[in-house]
């Protein structure tokens, strides 16, 4: 069977899915109503019957109750697919790549705590989206990641297992988020990324701009703070 994932199609299916869970609330909810509608309207009655009725009833909103919360829940897990799926396809179309590209790109991004945002425009510099991309010093990847720097965080990562999009996002927007937190300053946490920490220290020593424009690039028009909460 073809995987529908990424597509638009993909993305009408969790929009219906999204508008049946709705209806499934409001038919729930007016069940309920007319049970509790009926249950305070009912005449009393000291027989047995009624009490076990009654007991039936609350028994039935109870249940009912438990199956709008569930509704509930999948009605918000499908906004979230939603909202997710809305922003890949917008950065699909906005960096020219495929959605499966997209979408491994932003859930990477997510994943490690980087604003996608400020993700994207960095891989398009680093590799302009070609997974097998390498630099003459020895870079792979979408991240263009050097090999010792990629086992810092995973020790027995491979140079081809760097050639692989999801193992090469992770290790590098986890470098990302790291140098952002240690600089305190996304500008220099890009210039440490693309120069390396060396280089940007003796800048800095000799009262340089350590800049090379490889930050401004990526932050053109971003004015985040590169991570998210």
């Amino acid at each position: 069977m073809k995987d529908l994932r990424g597509t638009y199609v993909h993305r009408s299916d969790v929009e219906r899915r999204k508008r049946r869970a709705r209806a499934v609330v409001m038919v729930a909810g007016l069940v309920t109503a007319g049970a509790m509608a009926a249950h305070n309207w009912a005449p009393i009655d000291a027989s047995a019957a009624p009490v076990r009725r009654t007991l039936a009833q609350r028994a039935e909103i109870r249940l009912l109750h438990e199956r709008i919360d569930r509704t509930r829940d999948d009605l918000a897990m499908a906004d979230l697919q939603l909202e997710r799926w809305n922003r890949i396809f917008s950065f699909s179309h906005r960096f020219h790549i495929d959605a499966a590209l997209s979408a491994k790109v932003y859930d990477a991004a997510i994943g490690q705590g980087i604003d996608p945002e400020l993700a994207f425009p960095l891989v398009r510099l680093e590799s302009r989206f070609q997974t097998k991309a390498l630099s003459g010093a020895g870079a792979i990847g979408l991240t263009q990641l050097m090999l010792p720097t990629a086992r810092f965080y995973e020790k027995d990562v491979s140079r081809e297992d760097l050639l692989n999009p999801e193992i090469n996002l992770r290790i590098g927007f986890r470098y990302l988020r790291d140098l952002i937190r240690e600089q305190r300053d996304v500008q220099m946490a890009l210039l440490v990324y693309n120069r390396g920490p060396a280089a940007v220290e003796i800048a800095r020593e000799l009262g340089m701009d350590p800049s090379n424009g490889y930050d401004r690039v990526v932050l053109k028009s971003y004015h985040g703070k590169g991570v998210i909460d």
